[in-house]
């Protein structure tokens, strides 16, 4: 038995521990296999603090989430909240800056755009109560980025303008989705 494992080739690119061990008089009764190699990571790939996951939603991957005009949609959007005349201040721009979006720019989610500017007129005037605090920051939080002409893209450029803020109304609608489905069939049903 200890010449075969004297004799057995290994295979790999490695250094086999059955070569060394061979003369080791336990050797027949070990079954070992030959390690792989581990791999070491290259420093220049390192990422930055990555981001947990907050309320089982995923981080905040597109760079319009992470900018300081959205940071900024958000610190206003608290203090506006609960603000009636910043309210309607806000829903008075909103609802005329989509007027001139181009709707391409926000593809599938153009009618979740205009479901959040009437949910929020319907709130200001008390017609709606079923929202959410949460789920009211993120949507005034999502027309506070659209009325800011200096967010991360500005909406002067052309053909990318309006990017990023359908990037910010695309993550709001799916964070608030269900509320936003909720005030849709609240609307149509009768009351």
């Amino acid at each position: 038995m200890m010449q075969t494992i004297q004799s057995a080739r290994c295979t790999r690119r490695h250094d086999c521990l059955r070569h060394e061990w061979a003369s080791h008089p336990r050797t027949d009764l070990l079954s070992y296999c030959p390690m792989k190699e581990a791999r070491t990571k290259s420093r220049t790939k390192t990422k930055g603090p990555t981001r947990k996951k907050i309320e089982g939603v995923s981080p905040y991957s597109k760079p319009a989430l992470r900018s300081e005009a959205f940071a900024r949609a958000l610190t206003d959007a608290k203090s506006s909240i609960d603000d009636r005349d910043r309210l309607q201040t806000l829903f008075d721009e909103a609802a005329k800056k989509a007027a001139d979006v181009p709707r391409d720019s926000f593809k599938e989610y153009w009618p979740y755009l205009q479901t959040m500017l009437r949910l929020v007129r319907a709130h200001h005037r008390g017609e709606y109560d079923r929202v959410g605090h949460d789920s009211l920051l993120w949507i005034v939080a999502a027309l506070n980025y659209l009325v800011d002409p200096f967010d991360l893209i500005p909406d002067r450029t052309p053909f990318l303008g309006f990017i990023d803020d359908a990037a910010v109304v695309e993550f709001v609608v799916d964070r608030t989705r269900q509320t936003l489905d909720d005030f849709m069939t609240w609307e149509t049903g009768p009351r």
